[in-house]
């Protein structure tokens, strides 16, 4: 089975978790924390401040690992290494989404998740307390 390695980025402001809604593929309209897949060379961290750049016109900074999330979907094997993270900028621009939302504790576990993203809630929900 073929493996992907991605990033995501999990960005924290005001007990608030950053997310985003695919636009694209077989999980549109699924939510997911930003990020996307290392290209060759490139360590995880410049490629999440990359990703970040490149899919909502933002700056951020990329604090710890949260974890490493491996998920076998259909047709890959996943494996995504999840920062926290900070705004440096002061809004986003979508421009691969169909929407975004800062996430609070009360609706987390409401969301449509992605599989693979939905692992981190009960780590996230502490840290947004």
């Amino acid at each position: 089975m073929k493996t992907i390695e991605v990033v995501a980025a999990i960005i924290i402001k005001e007990g608030r978790v950053f997310a985003t809604r695919r636009g694209y593929g077989d999980f549109k309209g699924w939510w997911e924390f930003p990020g996307g897949k290392i290209e060759e060379g490139e360590s995880p961290r410049a490629a999440l401040v990359r990703e970040i750049r490149e899919e909502l016109d933002a700056e951020i900074s990329v604090g710890d690992l949260l974890e490493t999330v491996e998920w076998d979907y259909p047709n890959f094997h996943l494996t995504m290494h999840c920062f926290l993270c900070s705004p440096l900028s002061d809004s986003f621009h979508l421009t691969e989404h169909e929407a975004a939302a800062w996430v609070t504790p009360d609706i987390l576990h409401s969301v449509r998740w992605l599989p693979a993203d939905e692992i981190l809630l009960d780590r996230i929900s502490v840290l947004l307390v």
